[in-house]
């Protein structure tokens, strides 16, 4: 999975550097991306068509106090060109399936509130549901923007 890194690194780029959908403001190198994959604890996984990179999911700690270590925080993200084809949510039930089996027993998105409901829409489809919104907790293009928990119970 580390000869994928190149891949992701080009799906993340810009929502890092031209979207609010994640607080990043600076990409990740390819280096960065292959040592986030090999330190890995929980599933990462990896969406690829026509030998391109398309998409990925990953999922980490959700907080490093031991009292947290059977919570996970999933993440998801999807090059243009592969959205609208139902591959996020297919890339989504599998991370939920496969934390499930590592022992995970909740999942937590951190989702922008950019004003696209797509991404919240795809979770709540994956039967997560609303846990509540931190208000005015990131800063970037010019302008406050909140932040929705949304939950899910894996087993």
């Amino acid at each position: 999975m580390e000869a994928d890194a190149e891949g992701i690194a080009a799906v993340f780029a810009p929502y890092a550097t031209g979207s609010v959908f994640t607080f990043e403001t600076t990409p990740p190198t390819v280096a960065q991306w292959r040592a986030k994959i090999r330190e890995s604890v929980w599933p990462f996984l990896v969406l690829a068509e026509e030998g391109e990179i398309r998409g990925y999911a990953l999922a980490t700690p959700w907080r490093p106090k031991p009292a947290y270590r059977f919570s996970v925080e999933t993440t998801i993200y999807l090059a243009p060109e592969a959205a609208g084809r139902g591959h996020g949510r297919r890339l989504l039930d599998e991370l939920l399936k496969r934390c499930a089996d590592a022992g995970a027993r909740q999942a937590i998105a951190v989702i922008v509130d950019s004003g696209n409901p797509a991404s919240r829409n795809l979770h709540r489809a994956a039967g997560f549901t609303d846990a509540g919104v931190l208000r005015r907790v990131g800063f970037k293009q010019d302008r406050w923007l909140d932040t929705i928990l949304m939950q899910r119970e894996l087993g």
